[in-house]
């Protein structure tokens, strides 16, 4: 029964929902029952989720450090292709091309604005106050181009050393060779004394209208400091052009215009705080209608700054103390010292645009006395003096080995080149020759000017050099009846300038002296030679066969003799202050021997 009853109260237990317990003895073993079965499932499930989100949480860590190792490794990679790229091809600008020069010629614009306008808006009130957002705009708009002007800089090449151009490859539109990359401008920029001054130019000073109104236009001064960029466009404009003192005297007018203009501007602000016609030396009342028009205070501040800084005088006499000071210091410093010297600059440079002429005129001068002196013909005289009209007029009388002697071979080639080769080519001889062969004659060309009547060469004479005509007509005189030399050595022809002939003259020894590195185009030209020489009927074969005239060989011996001679000449005076040289070391060296100490004996043994 006991049994039956306990299985009974287990099964009872088991749906313990449906009915409720019998005693209160059986309900707890019911509640450990149920929690004896229910407590291993959910600690499983439990642990089992906690291990999955500690596994994800691993994974997503391991994620994470994978990709921040891709992207530590593409950064890597990323940087040596940087290093392993070639220098990026930047533009840089030519301090010697047009795109520079151009841009010299813009900044220079907003630097003469502020250097006139700046002055004249802070002491002429009213060309300040009736204007200013006029003024605003072209304030902002010169701000803008001094900017632009920086970053110009950065970009602009300077090739004066020879350690930056072989530093990196730059592309220049237009140019070649090696630039300085534009990190090293940039750094060389800004190192330089011109960025300093740059940044005192930029430097925002509008701000201070909000403080002491818009007034006083005096606080954009520091705008002054770009000056240096208009001094360089004048400088260059200066090289280029071809009449550079004209140049040069415009440019010290503008100066001048600017100094006057500046002490103008400050008369008119000195009356103004002594008190406008207080006395006869500052400006009249304004009040007064005649003086009150902007126009006519300026006119009249200008008149009065030229009167005294050009030291004329006829300006009323200062009155009080200040104005003693100011009339000497603005007479003395700016008038004596600064106007004087501009001045005096202006007297040289007509003198120097002189200089040719008084130059070309002193040897006319020394020839005429010559002539005079040794009493040439009244005919012979006329024709030198026409002779050097003629060069003076056609501008001929330029040395062009004087002028050209300070340029560099290649460069000097180059203008040779571009003058006298077309000149050359139109020579038959010379037609089918070899370009280096024609550079090395330009080279050795001499221009020659004949005067009217003047024989270039006679009949007979043994040919020397060979002559090019550039400008001018030459005839061909009739023939005397005698029989000329048909060996290809002598003139076969008198030959007359009619007028004025520019000719270029070859010798035979340049010639020479030049065919010895082209021996194939020597073989060329000689047989040209003999090919015009028999098609013209002046060529003997049979007297040419024989050999070199023995006259030319003559004259051959006796140069060499002379050249002989003037060696052995040199040898000989070289020799002797070899020997004089010699003797007086030996001198010096028994002077020395008598005044060193003798060395004391050997001692005995």
């Amino acid at each position: 029964m006991s049994v039956s009853l306990q299985r009974k109260d287990a099964s009872m237990a088991k749906v313990g929902p449906l009915a409720p317990p019998s005693t209160s003895r059986l309900t707890p073993p019911t509640i450990v029952l149920q929690d004896m079965e229910e407590e291993p499932g959910d600690d499983r499930k439990e642990k089992q989720e906690k291990k999955e989100k500690k596994e994800k949480k691993k994974k997503e860590k391991e994620e994470k450090e994978k990709e921040k190792e891709k992207e530590k490794e593409k950064e890597k990679e990323k940087e040596k292709e940087k290093k392993d790229q070639p220098p990026k091809e930047i533009t840089v600008i030519d301090p010697a091309g047009n795109t520079y020069y151009h841009w010299l010629a813009v900044i220079t614009i907003p630097v003469t604005y502020n250097w006139t306008l700046i002055i004249a808006r802070a002491c002429f009130e009213e060309l300040q106050t009736d204007y200013v957002y006029y003024w605003f705009f072209v304030d902002f708009f010169c701000d803008l181009v001094y900017l632009a002007d920086m970053v110009f800089r950065t970009r602009t090449e300077l090739t004066h050393t020879l350690h930056a151009l072989m530093r990196s490859v730059v592309k220049l539109p237009g140019v070649q060779g090696l630039l300085v990359k534009d990190e090293k401008l940039r750094e060389r920029y800004k190192k330089s004394f011109q960025f300093k001054l740059d940044l005192i130019s930029m430097i925002p000073t509008d701000i201070l209208y909000l403080v002491v109104g818009l007034s006083y236009p005096e606080i954009r001064l520091n705008k002054l400091f770009r000056f240096n960029r208009m001094l360089e466009f004048f400088q260059r404009t200066e090289t280029r052009t071809n009449y550079p003192n004209a140049l040069r005297i415009s440019n010290l007018v503008m100066y001048i215009v600017i100094i006057i203009h500046w002490n103008a501007c400050l008369y008119y602000s000195f009356s103004k705080a002594i008190g406008f016609g207080a006395d006869r030396f500052v400006y009249p009342d304004p009040s007064d209608p005649e003086f009150g028009r902007l126009v006519r205070k300026y006119a009249y501040s200008m008149y009065w700054s030229t009167l005294t800084l050009t030291t004329i005088g006829e300006t009323p006499p200062p009155v009080e103390n200040s104005e003693y000071f100011f009339v000497v210091t603005d007479s003395w410093w700016v008038g004596v010292l600064i106007f004087a010297t501009i001045v005096g600059n202006v007297g040289s440079m007509i003198t120097n645009m002189n200089a040719a002429r008084a130059d070309f005129q002193a040897r006319i001068d020394a020839i005429k006395q010559y002539m005079s002196f040794r009493k040439v013909t009244k005919d012979l005289e006329k024709r030198v003096i026409k002779w050097f009209d003629f060069l003076w007029t056609n501008k001929k009388a330029v040395d062009e080995r004087e002028v050209l002697k300070y340029l560099p071979d290649k460069l000097r080639a180059e203008i040779a080149i571009n003058v006298h080769l077309d000149t050359l080519k139109k020579v038959r001889i010379f037609a089918d020759c070899e370009a280096g062969l024609l550079v090395e004659l330009v080279l050795k060309l001499q221009p020659q000017v004949y005067s009217p009547g003047d024989y270039i060469c006679k009949k007979g004479d043994i040919g020397r050099e060979m002559y090019i005509i550039k400008e001018g007509k030459l005839a061909v005189v009739a023939d005397d009846g005698t029989r000329s030399s048909k060996a290809g050595n002598r003139r076969t022809a008198n030959i007359r300038s009619i007028g004025y002939s520019d000719l270029f003259c070859l010798s035979k020894d340049d010639l020479m002296e030049a065919l010895k590195e082209y021996p194939d185009a020597k073989a060329l030209l000689e047989e040209k030679g003999r090919q015009i020489l028999m098609k013209d009927g002046l060529l003997d074969l049979e007297v040419a066969a024989q050999g070199p005239d023995p006259k030319e060989i003559e004259e051959k011996v006796e140069r060499m003799t002379s050249t002989l001679d003037v060696l052995q000449t040199r040898y000989a005076r070289l020799l002797a202050e070899h020997e004089a040289t010699h003797s007086k070391l030996k001198h010096r060296v028994a002077r020395l021997e008598k005044k060193l100490p003798r060395p004391p004996p050997p001692p005995e043994a």
